[in-house]
């Protein structure tokens, strides 16, 4: 079976293309913008925005992973979430079809319900409250459109919460970094219960469903049970570490007035900073979802979500 990762050089192609390697049966093709630190050998550098580019590279695949996507919450202009999420599904599908590929993976977001929603599951509404959330609903409903005209192909689609795990720089590495360094400011009062995706289980799933999944239209919330708090996290943190961690509450009020003086700071000096109102809206928000129909496929996660955590934690401060 001939994989084509388009986004794979990032943190989640990386892992998975490391996880499909540990098991015979696969042969592997890397799309990326970026180069591949770990798999040049397999690596074409392409943008999902060239579809020419694409129909060359997708000759003789059977599965595409479609990873690509821009999803940082400060992406300037806003214009580049629709390019690169929504022209790219469609270009995507034009290459595939081209081919006769009928097979896609496609990694979507939780974004799509919104914030502060009661534990979501695949059959609530969508609401997304950003421009990422809004442009990976629009490539879904591409998704869906397609097969409507195209019965006979295999689309799975994978929601996965926030996504941590070794290696990972994202918003669970700077939660995580500065609540092990000691300098940890928890805005409310850390009671929100957060959702999280450990980087092995998330991979895991995604070569269950090209192995196991192989006709129809499916969608799934990927969440490893259970959902910790942030009060949690910072127990969690201090007790693998072996370390006190002193936390000082501040109301939410003053937090999220702080983000936004923070984007006023980022528009004056035209420059993107780590702290933001929506970044303190998320750190705030209650991010539950429902996993129940990804866990009744008969896929069974490799890692519990406390293993994941202290995986994540030794590799990345327990020196």
């Amino acid at each position: 079976m001939k994989v084509a990762i388009i986004g794979g050089s990032g943190f989640v192609g990386t892992r998975l293309i490391e996880t499909l390697k540990q098991n015979q049966g696969f042969e592997f093709l890397n799309i990326d913008k970026q180069q591949s630190s770990s798999f040049s050998a397999i690596t074409h550098i392409a943008d999902v925005l060239r579809k020419d580019t694409l129909v060359t590279l997708l000759k003789g695949v059977d599965v595409v992973v479609l990873l690509a996507a821009e999803h940082r919450d400060d992406v300037t202009p806003a214009s580049l979430y629709y390019d690169v999420n929504v022209q790219g599904m469609k270009n995507t599908l034009e290459a595939m079809a081209q081919n006769e590929v009928r097979r896609i993976v496609f990694t979507s977001t939780v974004a799509v319900y919104g914030l502060n929603k009661v534990n979501p599951d695949e059959l609530t509404p969508a609401n997304p409250f950003n421009a990422y959330g809004k442009s990976k609903w629009q490539a879904e409903q591409v998704l869906q459109q397609w097969y409507d005209s195209h019965p006979d192909w295999n689309i799975n689609i994978i929601r996965p919460t926030v996504i941590f795990g070794e290696g990972n720089r994202g918003n669970v590495y700077n939660l995580l970094n500065q609540i092990a360094s000691g300098k940890f400011l928890m805005i409310g009062k850390g009671n929100n219960e957060k959702s999280m995706s450990y980087i092995g289980n998330i991979v895991a799933f995604m070569e269950f469903l090209i192995r196991e999944r192989k006709t129809g239209y499916e969608v799934y919330n990927y969440v490893d049970k259970r959902d910790f708090t942030t009060n949690d996290l910072v127990h969690h943190t201090g007790e693998v570490l072996g370390k006190k961690i002193p936390t000082i509450h501040i109301p939410y009020t003053l937090g999220i007035l702080g983000g936004y003086g923070f984007d006023i700071l980022a528009w004056i000096l035209r420059k993107k900073l780590t702290i933001s109102s929506v970044r303190v809206k998320k750190f705030c928000a209650v991010t539950q979802f429902d996993s129940k129909k990804a866990m009744t496929t008969g896929f069974v996660p490799p890692y519990s979500i406390e293993e994941g955590l202290k995986r994540t934690l030794r590799a990345e401060f327990g020196k």
